[in-house]
Parts: structure tokens; sequence; C-alpha cells
């Protein structure tokens, strides 16, 4: 790779030499540009590194972040003439542009392996001393979940604040919520270029911590919610609402603004501040909105969880929700734990009752007057319509035909609920949501504003065609509150996103599955439960799905093993939580895939579903330090300036070039080249620490259940004692590649353990071929 800083240059056009422009352009012709400088070059004149960089590198009020944390260097708003000459400076070592991000959007904890009064929910204060940070749209301070009753001090070390602004004052922070801060300069910024002044809209949203969205209300909740009694989303899900570690603290960072989404610039003030304040878990289920896998020495949320997670704090991340289409997982650093969603063993079954007797099955969390058995004509308004009738988008559907008629309304392009609302504009008395074939089978719950019924594809078309083979078709749409008990679970969400991994194929991702589909937690007082502007209902609690719901149920099982085991290192932490992961649903039977029903593979949940009851005492870890990260990225063909954009710190590669498989991770993709004749083969090293019985013998188990691979480990048994606490092997893959025949995933699977008759350390296995990647 160049050695050069004009590889890590987006857009910028050529400007000449110089620092200082003095005639800046317009609003209109700027963006904000991140600038990754060497700390060490601070001339000694400059008592900080912001004297220095609004001295040498753009005025004040050009400069909207400084980042001396996670990341050394400054987010400023320039022409590109401005930002092409400062990357010529020395000290800059590289430069990118800001990109806006979207957001990945009561019985989930026991579905983790938590059981009241056990293990980490014991009776003891497991949590109270770790404090959890969300990068995310703020908090609603004011929630019983966020309560501080019978909780003891703040931990002496926290060193964060509580920021007031608009309609949040010192006094919404307390022993439970500790902390609150708001970034908006980048938001900002990016409103004035597109000509939109101000920046914030303050008609819907605050300027402060508190949120405006509900998002952050719901993933800090889910994370690390107290116990509220008699919760319920308007009667569904009700019973005793309660984050995954309920003692837990909580420190909020608004980066993401009520529609208009999160900027890089913003996020990696969030990251830089939240380290700096002391957190110990980092939340963040934020991720690109244009389905590019940047390289990480463009990505700031790669960037910032590296400093994060080189300081000792777990980051927890969601894997989007592009899902089923393959190679859709998004925040894919080693260094991230990455969160794919799976569903719960709790429903919201609704029905329609077609007139010539049949019943299609779906789901819904309407909560209105229901229609009472009344039948209604049904119509498809995309047989005549066209698109973007098909779909009920904006002024798309004709009165006269949906008045006083059930609308059809397939899913896409606009936002589930959106579409009920237009329906409702038009004229219609309720609706069927129906899946198309990319979405298959997976259904979420959603708070209509009319009655209103979800249905899979296959459903969506049984229902498409009964109305255009019947002369006056009628049905009607029944509500049956909540159901729990539901088997299969937990199944891989349709929405969830896939593996392989797009930019480094040698690491399997997602991680894991957690929690992420109809997830009960709590909401804003500023918005209806649909997030709709017209929607005037107010809720303590609501019902969302996405890996955003998922990524905070590992970042509050991650709270709940850095409270019992504080010497564990993120990937230590991330280590237990794989090894210890599910593979089967509540059947004994191997996880499916909701959107084809076909068992499930781990590009599509990782090491598997999270079980916090295992984690807590795996046995072995696999443990990764910041040299190792240094020497991955060494691997991939980074050389040491652009590392050094990562890690901040000088950094040196290897001599002999490393592979990129010997990342001590808790899983292994081999990726053979073009097909050969003859078997090809593939070695990887792994080193496995005891944190259970000193005295320990672990023998190995192979399931590799396709013809024409082959897998060995030697030594096939690792003896631990009160001395020796680490044990290295080697994996050796070998496979006629010519032959192999990898299926409609494009990989072949297996799993790897080591039990020592107590625990069984499982980490999963992928096996492809470059061109099918």
């Amino acid at each position: 790779m160049d050695g050069g800083k004009s590889m890590v240059l987006l857009d910028l056009g050529v400007g000449k030499p110089g620092m200082k422009i003095q005639s800046e352009p317009s609003d209109l012709s700027k963006k904000t540009y991140i600038f990754r400088v060497d700390a060490q070059s601070k001339p000694t004149v400059f008592p900080t590194h912001y004297h220095w960089y609004a001295s040498a590198f753009a005025s004040p009020p050009q400069i909207l972040h400084t980042y001396d944390t996670v990341f050394h260097g400054f987010s400023a708003s320039l022409s590109a003439s401005h930002a092409a000459a400062l990357l010529r400076h020395p000290s800059v070592l590289a430069s990118f542009e800001d990109r806006r991000r979207s957001l990945h959007t009561t019985r989930s904890p026991q579905f983790l392996g938590l059981r009241n009064q056990h293990g980490l929910w014991s009776d003891s204060d497991y949590g109270s001393d770790v404090i959890v940070g969300l990068l995310d749209t703020g908090i609603w301070p004011e929630r019983r979940s966020f309560s501080d009753h019978n909780l003891g001090p703040v931990p002496i070390r926290w060193k964060g604040a509580c920021e007031v602004g608009f309609r949040f004052a010192a006094n919404n922070c307390n022993r439970k919520l500790i902390g609150a801060r708001y970034f908006s300069k980048g938001h900002e910024a990016a409103a004035r270029s597109e000509g939109i002044a101000g920046g914030v809209n303050d008609t819907i949203e605050f300027r402060s911590p508190r949120d405006a969205d509900g998002h952050g209300t719901h993933t800090a909740s889910t994370a690390a919610g107290r116990h509220v009694f008699a919760a319920s989303m308007a009667g569904y899900a009700p019973g005793i609402a309660k984050g995954v570690a309920p003692k837990a603290r909580i420190a909020a960072y608004k980066v993401c603004w009520k529609d208009s989404g999160c900027y890089d610039s913003d996020i990696l003030g969030g990251f830089d501040r939240a380290v700096a304040d002391g957190v110990d878990v980092i939340s963040i289920s934020i991720g690109g909105g244009d389905g590019i896998a940047s390289p990480y020495y463009l990505d700031p949320i790669a960037i910032g969880s590296y400093g994060a997670v080189s300081r000792g704090v777990f980051v927890s991340s969601s894997a989007g929700n592009d899902g089923p289409n393959i190679m859709s997982v998004t925040n894919l650093a080693p260094w991230l734990t990455t969160v794919g969603a799976g569903t719960i063993d709790r429903n919201f079954p609704a029905d329609i009752a077609l007139a010539d007797g049949r019943k299609l099955s779906g789901v819904s969390l309407y909560a209105g007057k229901p229609l009472g058995g009344k039948m209604y004509p049904v119509v498809y308004p995309g047989k005549s319509g066209g698109l973007s009738a098909s779909l009920c988008m904006e002024n798309s559907l004709d009165p006269k035909l949906v008045t006083g008629k059930i609308v059809i309304c397939d899913r896409g392009s606009s936002p589930r609920v959106s579409k009920g609302l237009v329906v409702q504009k038009s004229g219609g008395v309720g609706m069927i949501l129906a899946n198309g074939i990319s979405n298959g089978e997976g259904l979420v719950g959603d708070a209509h504003v009319l009655p209103a019924c979800a249905v899979g594809a296959d459903e969506g078309e049984a229902v498409k065609s009964y109305v255009a083979s019947t002369t006056n078709p009628t049905a009607t749409i029944a509500f049956h509150g909540t159901v729990v008990g539901v088997k299969p679970a937990p199944v891989i969400a349709s929405f969830s996103g896939r593996g392989p991994n797009g930019l480094s194929p040698d690491i399997l991702k997602p991680d894991v599955i957690a929690p992420g589909v109809n997830i009960l937690a709590a909401w804003t007082e500023a918005v209806g439960p649909t997030g709709l502007e017209s929607d005037a209902r107010k809720t303590e609690f609501n019902i969302l799905s996405g890996t955003s719901m998922a990524c905070p149920h590992v970042s509050g099982a991650a709270a709940l093993l850095k409270s019992a085991h504080p010497d564990w290192s993120p990937a230590a932490i991330r280590s237990a939580l794989m090894t210890t992961a599910a593979i089967s649903d509540n059947q004994f039977r191997s996880m499916t895939d909701e959107s084809t029903g076909k068992p499930a593979t781990p590009y599509d949940f990782g090491a598997g579903h999270v079980n916090l009851d295992l984690a807590l005492d795996p046995g072995l870890v696999y443990d990764i330090g910041n040299q190792d990260y240094v020497n991955y990225l060494c691997s991939i063909g980074y050389n040491p300036n652009t590392i050094q954009v990562i890690t901040h710190t000088p950094a040196s590669c290897p001599a002999r070039k490393l592979s990129p498989g010997n990342l001590n991770y808790p899983s292994i993709s081999v990726i053979f080249d073009a097909p050969r004749p003859g078997n090809a083969s593939k070695m990887f090293f792994r080193t496995a620490t005891n944190v259970g019985s000193p005295n320990s013998v672990y023998r190995a188990k192979v399931e590799m259940p396709t013809k024409g691979v082959t897998v060995t480990v030697k030594p096939w048994k690792l003896v631990y004692s009160e001395t020796i606490k680490k044990q290295s092997y080697v994996v050796t893959v070998s496979a006629d590649t010519k032959n192999l025949d990898l299926g409609d995933t494009g990989a072949v699977f297996g799993f790897l353990s080591w039990t020592d008759g107590k625990h069984v350390v499982r980490m999963p296995m992928a096996v492809s071929r470059m061109e099918a990647l």
C-alpha cells in the first residue's frame, strides 16, 4: 500500500500550498473534514493542542471538535482547497471527509440465560461499579428505568459531566444516569453546507442530551435499565422491564439527531469524551448508511473504537439491518464486537380472516379500536397504481380506490408505520403489510396508527392472489395480544446483517447474535410509539426491532462480565461471550434463518446466541493485545503510516509478513485460492488462556461434516497448571478445493471445541474459496 497521505483524502481537490486561508468561501461551499495529526509534533510554545490547531491549521470558528484521547486531531469546516493545503502539512497524517451514518433500528434478558437471583443477577451488586456509555440519540432521564433508588455513590474514578441545555438540567443526572453530553457541531456544519440555517431543527429537537427520537432511551434501558414494574407498550409485553445490567451506571452521549442521522465528526467526539470520562463499556448502534465498508483508516467508528479498546474499554456495535443479503454485515473491525439480531420466545400474533374461510398469520402491535370481526373490502393498489402505489408511498393512493377498505401495501422504500399513515389519510380502514421475497418470512411488530397486520412473503402472495381472483374480496384483521413460550427461538432475524466479512474475509463477522426483535424498553416522551410527527400517543415503553436492539444486550452483558472479572481485557470478554454462545434453539435443534426457514450458519449468527450464565465461567479465553492488532493490520497490507492513523502511536511491522488468519480470534475463517487439483492446506495458530480451575486438561473435538475438508489440531490436548496459564496450538485445514461443494452460502462450516468435562469452549469455522466471496 502506498505510504503517502493522499490515499486517505476524499474528494478534497487540489489547493495551493499554505496554511491559513484569509478569505474563506461561503458555508455552502464548505465541508467538514477530520484531520489526524501527529500529536508529538506540537511545538512547546503552544499550551494545548487546540491552541496549536487554531494557530497553524484553521481559525477557531472553523474548528468543530478537537480530539485527544482515542484520536489525535481535529475536525473543521473548510473549503476543499484549504483542506488539501492542510494535508500537505508535515504534521498532518491523514484527512477524511465527514460522513453521515444511520441508526440500526422485558423477556430478552432472561433469553440471554440470566435468571432472577442467580449468577450475574444474584442479590450482589454485579455491575454497580461499571459504567456503560451509549453513543446514540440522547436519553429521556425521567423514565423509571433510570431511577437511582438504592444505588450507592457514583464510582470515584468517574470524570464525566452532566451538560445542561434545552430542557436538560444538571439535576437530570443522578447515581444511575451519571453523565450526559451532546455533540452537534458536525451536524450543524453539515446543515449549513446544505443551506439550512441553525443546523438543529428546534421544532423537533432539543439542543441538549435530551432524546427527541427515542432510540437512545430505548438502547440505554436495554443495556442497563432498572427494574420497572407494570411495564408494557399499550398492553403489549406486560410485566417487569429491566436491562441486562440493571445496576450498572449509564452515561449518554448524544451524537445522533432526529431525522438527520449521525456525523462522523460528532461520533468521534463522543468516543473521545466517553473514554476520557472513564466509561468501561461503549455501546454504538450506528453504522454506514451507504452499504459500503470503508477501510479501517477511513472509518471513524473503527478508529474511535480502537482508541477505546486499546485503553481497556469494551465496544459493542450493531451488525446492520441489510440482511438477509450476503456480505451485509457492518462494523467489521476485529477489535469491535459485532452483534447480529435474533428473535426471542415472545410474539404479538395477529391474523387476517378472508371471506373464503382462510386465516393468514402475521404480527401487529396495534392497540386502538379493533375491527370487531367486521368484514371489509380488500384492495391491492399496486395492481393499477404502479410501483409507488404498491408501496403505499406518500400521495400515491387514490382515495376513491381505498376509502373504506383494507389496503395491501408492499414492504420497502418507506417506514412500515408511514405506509399505515398514508392509508389512513387516504380513507382506508386497515392495512395488510406484505413482505417481498427479499424479506422472506421475517416479521416485526409495529404500533400502527390503524388496524394493520404484517405478513410474510408467502402469506402476502396468498392474499394478493385472493384479491386478484375474487370478484368482491373481503377480510378482517384480529389481534391476539402477547404470546410467550414461542418455539422455535431464537431464529436469525431476516434483517440482521450477514457475513462473510466484505472487508477482511479472514475475520468471521458477525461475532454473536442477541435479542433484537420486538424488544420492550423505555421510550421518549417527545414522540409517539411510531415516531411519526402526527402520532400524538404517549408511552413510557416502546417495542422496537433491529440490530440496534441486539447491540445493547451485549453491552449490558459485557458490563456484568467486566464487574465479575475486572482484570479481563475487551478481547477476553468477547471471547467468553463467543465461545459459550448457543448454536441451538429452544427445541434443541440448529438455529434457523427467518428469511428462508433453512438452518442458519456462522455467516448468520457468528459464534451463536449469547448465553451469559455460561460466559461468566468460560474456562478458556482467546486474548488479544494492542500489538496483536498492529500485526494484523500489517498482515492485511497496511504500512506503518497508515496504521498510525488508527492507533495514534507509531507502529512498525515485522520483517516477516504474518498471516491475517493468525490473529488470536475465537473463530477461524479459511479462504483458499482458486481451485486446483489435489488438496490445499492452511495453518492457523491460536493461544488459549486458562481462566478456570488452575489444574485443567482440555481435549479437542472437531465437527466438520463436509466431505473433502479435513481439520487436524496439534496438540489435541492442552494441559494447564498453577504456573502454566497459556497454551498454544495449531489448526491445519485441508481441502480438495477443486471438488469442494460450497452450496448456496459460498462456504462450508464446522466447529472446533475444547472441553475439560465441565466447560465447552467452542469456535466456529468457515471454509471458502476466494472467488466465492
